[in-house]
């Protein structure tokens, strides 16, 4: 059973990778360009979009190497641990000044993938 819990993770996780560095990024980089934040701070936060990208990258390769090999679900932790916690701070927001952040994606599908590999590994 682990094994489709660790691939589903992975598909959500890839999934979620090629939208936000496709389709999110174009419409992140055009709101930003628009916006009157100093080059420096636009080209952070370009970088800090495209590390989330490149984070939801390496969790869909790392969950689908672990439903091949689950003797190394150990692994499976650290991204639980930062699915959750990036949930949390989404919904934390989201609830607070920010609830904007709520009509977003991303409180939903870092949960269910959290969720989906601690129902794996326990």
């Amino acid at each position: 059973m682990s094994y489709w819990f660790f691939v589903s993770a992975s598909f959500i996780s890839l999934g979620s990778a090629i939208f936000h560095g496709l389709v999110g990024a174009r419409i992140y980089l055009d709101n930003i360009s628009q916006s009157d934040m100093t080059t420096l701070t636009k080209s952070l936060s370009l970088v800090s979009w495209h590390v989330f990208t490149i984070f939801l990258l390496v969790s869909a390769v790392t969950f689908v190497l672990l439903a091949y090999h689950p003797r190394f679900e150990s692994a499976a932790y650290p991204l639980i641990g930062i699915n959750f916690l990036g949930a949390t701070l989404f919904f934390f927001l989201g609830f607070g000044n920010h609830k904007n952040l709520m009509k977003l994606p991303g409180a939903y599908l870092m949960s269910i993938t959290g969720l989906l590999a601690l129902l794996a590994v326990v």
